[in-house]
């Protein structure tokens, strides 16, 4: 008989997680990979947020629930689409 599969439930989602056999065959073709490139934990913190030279500000507003669902009911996106309506409102 087999060991039952050890979980980690996360919110909503219950995921498997590999034993150590597995682990080391996953790690084994990480290292086969040669596009796989090792980062160090400063250089992963450079790569989060925004492109080097965006135009964009993180900014906090209060909106409308009303709005804000109407927006996010269009899918992905939605908040590109909320900066797209108010360029239309006050062209810049």
């Amino acid at each position: 008989m087999s060991k039952p599969a050890k979980t980690l439930k996360v919110n909503d989602l219950e995921l498997e997680l590999p034993d150590a056999a597995e682990e080391a065959r996953i790690n084994a073709g990480i290292l086969a990979d040669p596009d796989t490139v090792e980062v160090s934990d400063a250089q992963f913190k450079k790569m989060r947020g925004r492109p080097i030279g965006s135009r964009k500000t993180l900014v906090h507003i209060r909106l409308d629930n009303d709005v804000v669902e109407k927006f996010k009911a269009t899918g992905s996106g939605w908040q590109t689409r909320i900066n797209e309506a108010l360029k239309k409102v006050n062209p810049v």
